[in-house]
């Protein structure tokens, strides 16, 4: 079996993230390419796809939100993304069980002898009168029939968890700071999100091992459980196999991919890339060594923002007074330091629209 190193698989990456050369998509077709982007902090997205797009209009993607084109919800890992209508409405119920799992490993204390069906129900009945609601208000309606739980942990539980929400504008859009106010998904898409499944298949569970392969592959079977949070796959797996070619990487793991899918020569130029935190090429991996190095994992899980250099992972980065501020991990050569100058003017006028192309780098 063919081993793919390490740089081979960053290469691949960066080709399935559009991150190697800048896409000319439409900003719904790359958020659906990338399975959606992760969203908790809001102006993030716009970053993500911005250093993946060649022609990226902020506005565009506020429009597609605003338009019910594209949602935000929570879902992979019980965190908040944005994600297409479409696979928000295709994939909720696939992880209904797995988001109830996460916050009752959370807060099972909390929640013993809370009835969830009952507690659902009465959610339901809450959002009857169309109204969007905060997840302290939701908790607090409820509240008074479970007093021992908590209004917070209720409505964390409704919102996460028992009833499909959908986070509404002008929450994520461009350059708008607003709470949180949720949604029934249902109502604001139009429609129920699709039920299982009623045969026994996983049509949901195979269409979600094709797609996180199409922009994540080759990866492991760890790789797509670690992305989504859903350990129920293994069955969806091996009903995709026969369509799937499969390599080693060189600790030994099996990868699998889609057999046209591309893979690039490792030798092929990765330009400098200023990633948004919590980015898709970085979490979406159990091992995420093909891209960040060990020393360097936590900054991935801490919402730092990165810049990758040769592919991986070797700054930080803030903006203070409209300046991009770029904090090398190590020493960067002078070609890199001008790479990584160069990219972070472009940076600094998007984020301003033209107002400052200002950017400042640290000693490494």
């Amino acid at each position: 079996m063919t081993v793919l190193d390490t740089r081979t698989l960053n290469r691949a990456t960066l080709a399935r993230q559009l991150l190697l050369d800048r896409a000319d998509l439409p900003v719904r077709d790359a958020v659906a390419h990338l399975c959606g982007l992760q969203a908790q902090e809001p102006q993030e997205p716009f970053v993500g796809l911005w250093s993946r797009l060649r022609a990226f209009d902020a506005a565009a993607l506020s429009d597609l939100l605003t338009g019910r084109r594209l949602v935000r919800t929570i879902l992979m890992r019980r965190t908040v993304h944005l994600l297409t209508a479409e696979d928000a409405l295709a994939w909720r119920a696939r992880h209904d069980a797995m988001l109830r799992q996460r916050m009752l490993g959370t807060y099972r204390r909390e929640l013993d002898g809370v009835d969830l069906d009952e507690l659902a129900a009465a959610g339901r009945a809450v959002l009857a009168d169309g109204e969007p609601r905060s997840m302290g208000d939701l908790g607090r309606a409820v509240a008074g029939r479970w007093p021992g739980a908590g209004a917070r942990v209720l409505g964390e539980m409704l919102v996460a968890a028992l009833i499909p929400m959908a986070q509404l504008p002008p929450r994520g859009l461009w350059r708008t700071k607003a709470g949180v106010r949720n949604a029934p998904l249902s109502s604001w898409l139009g429609r129920e999100p699709d039920p299982p499944a009623s045969n026994g298949s996983d049509p949901v569970g195979e269409a979600l091992v094709r797609r996180y392969l199409a922009a994540y592959g080759p990866a492991a079977s760890a790789d797509l459980r670690a992305w989504c949070g859903l350990a129920g796959l293994p069955a969806a797996v091996a009903a995709v196999r026969p369509e799937l070619v499969s390599f080693r990487d060189e600790r030994g793991r099996e990868l699998l991919d889609l057999p046209d899918a591309p893979r690039p020569d490792p030798d092929t130029p990765a330009p400098v890339r200023f990633l948004p935190a919590f980015d898709n090429a970085i979490l979406g991996y159990h091992d995420r060594g093909r891209i960040i190095d060990d020393a360097h994992r936590g900054l991935s899980v801490a919402g730092a923002r990165v810049v990758l250099v040769d592919g991986r992972v070797c700054a930080t980065w803030t903006v203070e007074d409209g300046t991009v501020v770029v904090t090398p991990l190590g020493h960067l050569s002078g070609g890199d330091r001008d790479a990584v100058g160069e990219q972070g003017r472009e940076l600094a006028a998007f984020l301003s629209d033209g107002d400052s192309q200002r950017v400042r780098i640290g000693d490494g």
